[in-house]
């Protein structure tokens, strides 16, 4: 347990940001997620909806500092390949 005041406020601080952060990242999962879903249906038009948002989310994440940008980056493409793949499926 720490002694120090500023040891027990700064755990305190770490709880409300681990609580803050980890709405933002299970958010972004849930619309990765769902993205990932659409994308193997038939649907083009769900699986653009879907994707967008799910970038719209892990920017919004990678912007409040929950996820690192590069990180957001590397699934945001994976993404893309994903659903220019499923285009590349639906068109043949």
């Amino acid at each position: 347990m720490a002694n120090t005041r500023s040891a027990i406020k700064r755990i305190r601080q770490n709880e409300k940001r681990r609580e803050y952060n980890q709405t933002f990242r299970n958010r972004a999962r849930t619309f990765v997620k769902k993205a990932r879903i659409a994308q193997h249906g038939t649907d083009l038009n769900t699986a653009i909806d879907a994707t967008r948002k799910a970038i719209r989310d892990l920017d919004m994440a990678a912007s409040r500092g929950v996820l690192h940008p590069n990180n957001a980056a590397r699934r945001k493409s994976r993404l893309m390949k994903q659903l220019n793949a499923m285009k590349q499926r639906l068109t043949k």
